[in-house]
């Protein structure tokens, strides 16, 4: 009964005011740069799938990196976007890629098996997450429709594809002989816009992956704005 009163009372709010409940609900980013090569990952990847299964207000997305591939495992979630986007990290982070590397709203790198750590910048983050840009993105035929809604600065739109859960059994490499539970596994990226500042509306085709997000980043890396499908 209380959530179809607060729809009730959005659908006759003004515009303003929706914008500020969307921003208000707007999930801080948790992106995992992993690998199922990596024997330090699986504590990561079960954290991960903790605030997947448990925390609305997080956006959880595990990012399969290539450059373990030939040790002995090769992934097969493992994405060259993934690869690149950890490399961006690192150049505005400055430090050296590694996994498992959690970073929270494009701004804070952890060690991704830590956390406490990681529950930690996911605290800190929720107050700047307050101030986001509204975004919304939802189903439109085969594809998706993306909306933006107006404020300052200006980013990238990136559309991410996701698998909600997959479990792999691991034939070889340091995780040879376990089987690996893994969520929000990311499939697909793609910048699919420019934001100024000005609201804007885009169709998309859907993105590979069974679920759906989009980001809205800064040039700096900070997560502007967030949304699930």
């Amino acid at each position: 009964m209380r959530a179809l009163l607060v729809a009730v009372a959005l659908l006759a709010a003004p515009f303003p005011a929706i914008q500020s409940a969307v921003a208000a609900e707007r999930p801080v980013v948790v992106e995992l740069f992993t690998s199922q090569g990596c024997s330090s990952c699986p504590p990561a990847d079960d954290h991960l799938r903790t605030l997947a299964q448990r925390r609305r207000d997080v956006l959880p997305l595990a990012f399969h990196v290539t450059y373990w591939n030939g040790l002995g495992w090769r992934d097969p979630y493992s994405l060259t976007a993934a690869t690149e986007r950890q490399a961006a990290y690192s150049d505005r982070l400055g430090e050296s890629s590694f996994t498992p590397q959690a970073v929270v709203d494009g701004q804070a790198s952890i060690v991704g098996s830590r956390g406490g750590e990681v529950d930690a910048a996911i605290a800190a983050a929720r107050s700047r997450a307050q101030a986001a840009v509204p975004l919304a993105i939802r189903r439109a035929g085969g594809g998706v429709t993306i909306t933006a809604g107006a404020g300052s600065g200006r980013g990238r739109l990136l559309l991410v594809g996701f698998d909600r859960e997959h479990t792999t059994a691991i034939g070889r490499g340091e995780n040879g002989g376990r089987r690996l539970t893994e969520a929000n596994i990311v499939r697909s990226l793609r910048e699919v816009g420019s934001w100024n500042g000005t609201a804007l509306t885009l169709s998309e085709a859907a993105p590979a992956g069974e679920d759906a997000a989009l980001l809205l980043q800064a040039p700096d890396g900070r997560i502007l704005g967030a949304a699930r499908l």
